[in-house]
C-alpha cells in the first residue's frame, strides 16, 4: 500500500476513511485536535491527568463508533466531546475543591452579565441552600459571602478549624450532588468559549 499525505485532506475526507478503517486518517484527525481537546478540557479542570484521559475517551469513543457516528462537523463536534467529558469526570467526582472554586468564578462572571440569569440562578441557590443544616449553612456564608478563612470561622463560631473543615465540604458534596445539570452544563460552556 502506498503512503498518503493526510494532511491536506479535510475533516470531511479524513472522516471518510476513518470509516472504512483508515488508521492512519484517525491519527491525522488525533494529531490536528489532540491540542485543542486537551486545551479545552484543561481550562475547565484544570487538571492535567483529568484533562489528557478526558482527550483519550474522546478518541476512543470516536474510533469505536466510527462506522455508526454521524458528524455534520468535526472541531465542534470533538469540542463539544470534550465539554461532555469534563461534566462526566466532574459528576464522577474527579476533581478537586479548587476547581468548584474556580467554577465558582467563572459561574459569577457569566452571572454578572446576564441580571436574568443571575436572578434565576441565586433562587436556585438559595433553594439548594435552604436544604442544608442550619450549622452548615451559617458556616458556608461566613466562608464564601464574608470570604472568612476557616481560622476565623473557627473563632467566631468558636468551633475547630477542622469542624469548619468537614461543614464546607458537606455544604460542597451537598451542591454537587444536588446541583442542576443543565446549569452545570451551562457553565462549562460559557467557561470554555
Amino acid at each position: 500500500m502506498m503512503n498518503v499525505d493526510y494532511t491536506g485532506f479535510t475533516d470531511q475526507e479524513l472522516l471518510l476513511f476513518v470509516q472504512r478503517d483508515d488508521e492512519t486518517a484517525f491519527t491525522e484527525v488525533y494529531k490536528r485536535y489532540w491540542k485543542l481537546l486537551y486545551t479545552t478540557a484543561f481550562s475547565i479542570i484544570r487538571d492535567d491527568p483529568a484533562a489528557q484521559d478526558i482527550v483519550q475517551e474522546v478518541f476512543i469513543r470516536i474510533w469505536h463508533g466510527r462506522h455508526t457516528l454521524e458528524i455534520a462537523s468535526l472541531k465542534p463536534y470533538l469540542q463539544q466531546s470534550a465539554r461532555f467529558g469534563v461534566l462526566k469526570a466532574i459528576r464522577a467526582q474527579k476533581t478537586d475543591k479548587a476547581f468548584y472554586d474556580r467554577l465558582a468564578a467563572v459561574t459569577m462572571d457569566v452571572l454578572a452579565e446576564d441580571r436574568l440569569l443571575y436572578k434565576e440562578q441565586r433562587e436556585l441557590f438559595d433553594k439548594l441552600l435552604g436544604g442544608l443544616p442550619d450549622n452548615v449553612k451559617e458556616t458556608f456564608y461566613l466562608s464564601r459571602e464574608n470570604n472568612l478563612t476557616y481560622k476565623q470561622i473557627a473563632a467566631r463560631l468558636n468551633i475547630s478549624e477542622k469542624t469548619v473543615e468537614k461543614r464546607i465540604s458537606q455544604s460542597l458534596r451537598y451542591f454537587r450532588d444536588h446541583l442542576n445539570y443543565e446549569m452545570c452544563a451551562l457553565v462549562l460552556l460559557a467557561a470554555s468559549l
